[in-house]
């Protein structure tokens, strides 16, 4: 009784009864209606190759079934997105490109095993949609997606018979995506295709003998085969991997680092133009890469992301502080409003210079996100000392006209970056910088941004922005670690301060 005092009340009831099954304001979300569109038009595509045969020969009952089998396989993906890969409901180009890949190769394996008759053209077709999946979003993503693939191409093959060949794609997909988390090197994706070619011919050959259990030659070369076009098509993406960072607009590790080289242009640029912003940002690249390793996050791309964050300085640079050798401020003359508009016009000064030299959009997103909607708290306070000191008939200054334009982080990376830049100026600041102090502005920082609200948008826990505060707090004190100071010989003049 007292179970269903607690669960059925009225009150509950009636809001149950109000509540309708279906939320409509969900279903006329643009991001909903044009994802269903495009799983529409994927799902008839699909039945369009894969029924292809069935149509032309007139079968259409067996073309009613396969079109049952392939609408449950479209449910599966479309489900298996709307949970744990939201946000790609929001990028219609992903999901374009998406559906590009998966019918395209779905046509090439159906007609390539149509014409010559050999079925290791499906298996090929899985190691590349495995390798553009791992590099394009993330492990697990890629192993489900690949599974659901190489369902769709046994169908494409003809085969259905046989579940040796399905066996055999899954087993070239599924080394990808084990072990092809990031290339750093040029040979990363070579060695992956070996793995993934000897894991082919095990199966392949191990489903044939099953078959037909006698050792032939023909169970050898079906295997070899299988193999052969595995490590093919291995080579053949690691010439194509600078169109696929085109045009899923994303960098692979390769090219984060040799975005990374000191000698390029815009690097180059800031070293020369602002040197203190540039020793700055190579200070937050070390702090912001230890960070995102703790919570298991990109911590390559945090650090090349933050090489580039302040590159919007390079065309005002002594108006910011690192960079002015003087004691004497650029901003002296001017009024507080007119500083903002300054120190925060390098975030659109930098998103441009970013553009102008190329920048992958993964790096500029830490140039537009790196300061959120936060508020340049010392010319907002400066220009509330002048409206008290000097009152007028005008409303006092407003903290929306003080603020950054954002948007704030929208990936755990950029907010990983944003502490760090906080965090770094404030240590900078102390006249004492013990581990105790560093750690208590780490913290009093965090909390500022987490009350600010400026990690709304990236998914941060508290639990990971606890490991990220450890984590900063170590990189730091590290940095300002004490110094013995060195004797000074009794013939040498004594150093004033």
């Amino acid at each position: 009784m007292g179970f269903f005092s607690k669960t059925l009340r009225p009150s509950r009831l009636r809001k149950d009864i109000e509540r309708p099954f279906v939320d409509l304001n969900k279903l006329a979300n643009p991001d909903i209606i044009y994802s269903v569109l495009i799983w529409l038009a994927f799902t008839v595509l699909s039945i369009a190759v894969l029924g292809y045969d069935s149509l032309k020969q007139a079968h259409y009952g067996q073309l009613a079934a396969m079109a049952v089998v392939v609408v449950l396989i479209c449910l599966s993906i479309a489900f298996h997105i709307s949970q744990y890969q939201k946000r790609l409901l929001k990028n219609r180009a992903r999901q374009i490109g998406m559906v590009a890949l998966f019918v395209s190769l779905l046509i090439c394996a159906k007609v390539l095993v149509s014409v010559t008759g050999k079925i290791y053209w499906a298996t090929g077709a899985a190691s590349a949609v495995a390798i553009v999946l791992v590099i394009t979003y993330n492990q697990r993503f890629a192993t489900v997606m690949s599974v659901f693939y190489c369902f769709l191409a046994f169908f494409a093959t003809g085969r259905l018979t046989n579940f040796g060949v399905l066996l055999t794609m899954i087993s070239a997909a599924f080394p990808y995506c084990f072990f092809l988390k990031e290339i750093r090197t040029r040979m990363k994706l070579l060695e992956v295709s070996l793995i993934s070619a000897l894991a082919v011919l095990l199966m392949s050959a191990s489903m044939e003998f099953i078959a037909a259990p006698w050792w032939s030659f023909t169970i050898l070369e079906v295997a070899g085969a299988n193999a052969a076009i595995t490590i093919l098509v291995g080579v053949l993406m690691q010439g194509l991997l600078p169109i696929l960072e085109k045009v899923f607009q994303i960098a692979t590790s390769m090219t984060l680092l040799d975005y990374s080289d000191a000698n390029q242009p815009l690097l180059r640029r800031l070293a020369i133009e602002a040197p203190g912003t540039f020793s700055h940002s190579l200070l937050i690249g070390s702090i912001a890469e230890a960070a995102a390793e703790a919570i298991g996050r990109n911590g390559l791309l945090c650090r090349v992301g933050s090489y580039y964050h302040d590159i919007g300085k390079i065309n005002k640079s002594g108006y910011f502080v690192e960079n002015q050798l003087g004691s004497i401020s650029w901003h002296k003359e001017l009024s507080p409003a007119m500083s903002q508009l300054i120190i925060s016009g390098h975030v659109k000064d930098g998103i441009e210079l970013a553009k102008e030299y190329g920048l992958p959009a993964v790096l500029r997103q830490f140039i537009e996100m790196h300061h959120g909607t936060t508020l340049v708290e010392y010319f907002y306070n400066e220009a509330l000392k002048q409206y008290e000191q000097n009152p007028q008939d005008v409303p006092p200054p407003s903290e929306g006209d003080f603020r950054y334009p954002g948007p704030k982080p929208r990936t755990k990376e950029a907010a990983i970056v944003m502490l760090a830049d906080t965090v770094e100026s404030a240590a900078r600041s102390l006249s004492e910088a013990t581990p105790t102090k560093i750690e208590a502005v780490i913290h009093n920082m965090a909390m500022k941004r987490l009350q600010d609200g400026q990690f709304d948008e990236c998914d941060l826990t508290l639990k990971e922005l606890s490991l990220i505060e450890a984590s900063m707090s170590k990189t730091l004190s590290a940095h300002y670690h004490g110094r013995i100071a060195y004797p000074q010989p009794p013939d040498m003049p004594a150093i004033e301060a």
